[in-house]
């Protein structure tokens, strides 16, 4: 069984999906960790981003690893662990460009399709439910405001100690809504036969709940 979440940055996908994993007892697939893995790759190697070919025999020569362990999921590309760096402001204001490359996709959709081809899992994107796996016993998308979404990306910069103007999250948040939507490549859309959960002013425990219960009637 695959219980697909997609949705608009900020709208806590990794941080429910997660959870929802968890909770289910299955694997967790960060496809977002995945693209940010290849942008810091890229961005480390001096790459040019507006070049498709070459980032997508990037991503071939160097395919993402996810592990599960005991501190959480790692990271790892090119031999590094890379779980933290790849939330650095660069890496999120450059994923989506990145993202948007055809040839990228279809190196990541294949990726990701074999990681999830045996077993139960989770995972969350911008296509997973539309492109990736459109079969998925479960398909949400999920969302929220943009004050939201920025209000909730400001905290979790400001908790890792970070000093960021929530005006300017506003705006990269916006910035990313208009990128994953118009770019030609799988563009963020609502899946066919999603339900649509719009998590503003929702707890964490009560988005999981849903989603975890949507898994579990699917089951039965």
């Amino acid at each position: 069984m695959i219980v697909a979440i997609d949705g608009p940055a900020g709208a806590g996908k990794s941080t429910v999906a997660r959870a929802v994993a968890d909770a289910l007892g299955v694997g967790y697939v960060d496809t977002g960790a995945m693209y940010r893995a290849l942008t810091l790759l890229a961005l480390r190697s001096g790459v040019d981003l507006a070049d498709d070919a070459v980032l997508a025999d990037l991503a071939r020569a160097n395919p993402v690893r996810l592990d599960h362990g005991s501190t959480g999921l790692r990271v790892y590309i090119a031999g590094d662990d890379v779980t933290m760096a790849i939330r650095e402001a660069d890496v999120t204001g450059a994923v989506s460009q990145v993202a948007a490359h055809p040839g990228v996709r279809a190196e990541m959709v294949d990726r990701q399709r074999d990681i999830m081809a045996i077993g139960d899992w989770v995972s969350d994107g911008r296509d997973i439910g539309s492109v990736v796996c459109p079969d998925a016993a479960v398909k949400v998308f999920l969302t929220a405001s943009v004050d939201e979404r920025a209000r909730r990306r400001h905290a979790e910069l400001v908790a890792r100690g970070e000093k960021v103007d929530l005006r300017v999250i506003r705006d990269d948040v916006e910035r990313r809504d208009h990128a994953d939507s118009s770019r030609a490549a799988s563009p963020l859309v609502v899946a066919d036969g999603a339900v649509i959960l719009d998590t503003t002013g929702m707890g964490i425990d009560e988005v999981v709940r849903r989603i975890a219960g949507m898994a579990q009637e699917a089951r039965s």
